[in-house]
């Protein structure tokens, strides 16, 4: 399968994920809660873009490994401390839930599951093409 498939599918499930996620809470659960599930879908979706960004740069398809790989290191650790400092700086004003938070958070790994899921499925029944 291409990976812009793959990129262009799960990143159309983590928005629906955080949809319902934030959706449901909104309906059943507090103010503070919903925020915090929607700040941490927003966090954990912008990084899963940036990582993916960060890996394609790393391995090109042309000629396997790319000369920069120090200035990509260094792009990946820079975007894993911007990651801790937003996830800090959301904790620090009190306005969101923790829980919340790290529902948010978990969004890409949900759509990467369902995604996982989805595939085993119509491997199972013969759908794969």
């Amino acid at each position: 399968m291409d990976w812009q498939v793959i990129y262009r599918d799960l990143t159309k499930r983590n928005w629906v994920i955080l949809f319902l996620l934030s959706a449901t809470s909104f309906f059943f659960l507090g103010d503070r809660l919903t925020l915090g599930i929607i700040m941490g879908g927003f966090v954990s979706i912008v990084n899963f873009n940036l990582l993916q960004n960060t890996i394609r740069k790393a391995f090109p398809c042309s000629d396997g490994v790319n000369k920069r790989k120090p200035v990509l290191i260094a792009k990946y650790y820079l975007r894993l401390l911007g990651l801790g400092v937003a996830i800090y700086l959301l904790l620090k004003t009190g306005r969101i839930d923790a829980v919340g938070l790290a529902v948010g958070l978990s969004t890409v790994v949900m759509s990467i599951v369902s995604f996982g899921i989805t595939s085993a499925l119509r491997i199972s029944t013969g759908e794969a093409g």
